[in-house]
């Protein structure tokens, strides 16, 4: 009987072990198992999305609100056009926020930060955000940092 009692809780504990391990690759891969938030849909316009693919996340305030659903050329402006998924919660970014591509640490991934404006009217699902900084690229920074030195 103790023999079948240690089976069980051997197989009870891998069982645990297996749940935790699927709960932890959910949790990192940012996806959610209720699909019920609602979302908005933004976009901005970039000179420059090097580094930037769908998935990145868009944060405001260090705080993740949504995620980059795509990264295409604007045929008009033939600027890089970003949307973004925005968490249905945030309903207070002002029509004057700006937008940013982001590094997280000096080579990590690329994210969207976005800074709140002062305007009283609101962005709403289909808008288009007008101020952005665009990526910094580090070849560009390295070929400047060399032209200088090279001048003197």
């Amino acid at each position: 009987m103790a023999k079948k009692w240690l089976e069980i809780s051997v197989g009870g504990l891998l069982v645990a072990g297996v749940v935790a391990l699927l709960a932890l690759a959910i949790q990192v891969s940012g996806s959610h198992l209720n699909g019920s938030n609602s979302q908005y849909q933004i976009s901005a316009l970039f000179d420059n999305a090097a580094g930037l693919s769908s998935k990145a996340r868009v944060t405001l305030s260090g705080v993740t609100i949504g995620e980059v659903t795509s990264v295409s050329i604007d045929k008009q402006t033939l600027m890089a056009r970003v949307d973004m998924a925005i968490d249905g919660q945030v309903d207070y970014l002002s029509l004057d926020t700006s937008a940013s591509i982001l590094t997280s640490g000096l080579l990590g991934e690329k994210y969207i930060g976005l800074s709140v404006g002062a305007e009283e009217d609101m962005l709403v699902d289909g808008d288009i955000i007008e101020d952005t900084q665009s990526a910094l690229v580090l070849e560009e920074l390295i070929g400047q940092v060399l032209l200088n030195l090279g001048g003197d």
